[in-house]
């Protein structure tokens, strides 16, 4: 049965840094796709990166473009999300997820996904 361990969430200033961990066991993670969702408050959960484990393909939303970076480790089975230049609406609790495809509608937070139990991500202004 997969598992997935999130860390590196915190506190930050807006115009800070994050670097999001998720170690990926108990699951193929070469060529299954990997992604890292968010669910703020009253909000629904929604994509935010995907990737394929080792490489391939990747997938941003509009809003993190330019700011957030997938990637992945196949020794470590991990994948990361690199959070550059946050701002106060990035404010969320932060999903790893993974399943076996990322084409389509990847960032549907749907059945598809197997999850993680997230990690805080807290940007002040």
């Amino acid at each position: 049965q997969v598992q997935l361990v999130e860390s590196g969430g915190g506190s930050v200033q807006a115009g800070g840094s994050l670097n999001l961990s998720c170690v990926v066991s108990g699951y193929t993670f070469r060529g299954n796709c990997m992604g890292w969702f968010r669910q703020a408050p009253g909000k629904e959960r929604e994509g935010v990166a995907a990737t394929y484990g080792g490489g391939g393909s990747t997938y941003y939303a509009d809003s993190v473009k330019g700011r957030f970076t997938i990637s992945s480790d196949t020794v470590a089975t991990t994948v990361y999300l690199q959070m550059n230049n946050l701002k106060v609406e990035d404010t969320a609790m932060y999903y790893c997820a993974a399943r076996s495809f990322c084409a389509g509608s990847w960032y549907q937070a749907d059945s598809s996904w197997s999850w993680g139990q997230g990690t805080q991500v807290t940007v002040s202004s």
